[in-house]
């Protein structure tokens, strides 16, 4: 058994996390900076910098003195490397290398993207690859074939807003605050999802990608008419979402061989509503449905820890000149497509 010790500070959660590669979170910390940005409705770069700053180096000594460890009873250390806002990835990342200079121990630079595809396997041992993945989050709208750790096909992505960007800011419009996700669905729970006459960007189109910029800016419209109730729109938005997702899974997932397990993971991914539907469409094609906790769903550290100690069960680390990234994909080869999306 090795543990891993998992630093994550690509947005605006700082998180630390000891896992095994048994699959036990030994200790977790997370610290949440809504009330930083609050202010701003959306998260400021620069803010987020200075505040993991301020927290990680406190959180990395709690979760060590509660498990009881040192740095020499560590295996590994993992920290993202990127996507993300970069100067709070390198608040991570340099905290990582320093940790793992320190102690002699190897050092692994994980992609945030695969901490969310991975997770599931974190709380399910009996989830196999391949399988397919909808990674749906604030930054990133994706359907992937995950054949194996470092081994991802894109099969569609976002050619302009991702999914969660497209939540909060609906939400933003309706006057909920921030994050807006969270209080849009439960807001959505009071509404008729068919009061609202908003569109479903590219619902029957026979390219496999996502748009949301247009069902964003419809809720602008429905919001200024004055004519819908708010929580009536938030249903109706929330409805639209589900609507286009499962319509792109059906292109994407035709497009590719049989997969027998359908993945949810990202922040979305901690929508009722959305797991429900998705739970429907793989029963439907007869693929078993599989999402991480409520907990393994936002950024958390012990997403990228159980990612580090894959790597590290196969033998890989990385030097500790590694650089970190503000983008990374998972698909390095997926070919570019139009808008946005091809960032991803």
């Amino acid at each position: 058994m090795a543990t891993i010790l998992g630093i994550e500070s690509s947005c605006d959660e700082t998180a630390v996390a000891l896992v095994t590669t048994e699959r036990a979170i030994i200790a977790q910390r997370i610290a949440s900076q809504i009330e930083e940005h609050a202010p701003y409705g959306g998260v400021v770069p620069e803010i987020a910098a200075r505040a993991h700053a301020e927290k990680l180096a406190p959180m990395i000594a709690d979760v060590m003195a509660e498990a009881d460890l040192g740095l020499a009873d560590i295996d590994a250390i993992a920290a993202t490397a990127g996507p993300g806002l970069i100067g709070g990835v390198m608040v991570g990342l340099v905290s990582g290398k320093a940790l793992a200079m320190a102690a002699d121990k190897p050092l692994i630079a994980i992609n945030h993207l695969e901490g969310h595809a991975l997770s599931p396997r974190l709380a399910d041992e009996t989830l196999q690859f391949p399988y397919a993945l909808l990674l749906v989050s604030g930054g990133h709208c994706q359907i992937l074939q995950v054949d194996g750790v470092g081994q991802y096909r894109r099969l569609a992505t976002t050619i302009d807003d991702a999914l969660g960007e497209a939540f909060d800011k609906s939400a933003k419009i309706l006057g909920l605050g921030y994050p807006g996700g969270p209080a849009l669905e439960k807001l959505a729970l009071s509404g008729d999802a068919k009061a609202v006459p908003l569109p479903r960007p590219l619902l029957g189109s026979k390219e496999p990608h996502f748009s949301f910029a247009g069902l964003k800016s419809a809720v602008v419209r429905a919001k200024d008419s004055g004519n819908y109730a708010d929580a009536d729109i938030a249903a109706s938005f929330q409805q639209a979402a589900i609507d286009c997702l499962l319509d792109r899974l059906t292109v994407s997932l035709g497009n590719t061989a049989p997969l027998p397990a359908l993945v949810v993971a990202g922040g979305v991914a901690a929508n009722t509503a959305i797991r429900t539907a998705l739970e429907g469409f793989a029963s439907a094609r007869d693929m078993r449905f599989t999402a991480p906790p409520m907990a393994l769903c936002t950024d958390n550290a012990a997403m990228i820890a159980w990612a580090g100690a894959e790597r590290f069960g196969s033998g890989q680390s990385d030097p500790l000149d590694v650089s970190a990234r503000p983008r990374w994909p998972l698909d390095p080869d997926a070919e570019p497509v139009r808008g946005a999306g091809a960032k991803a």
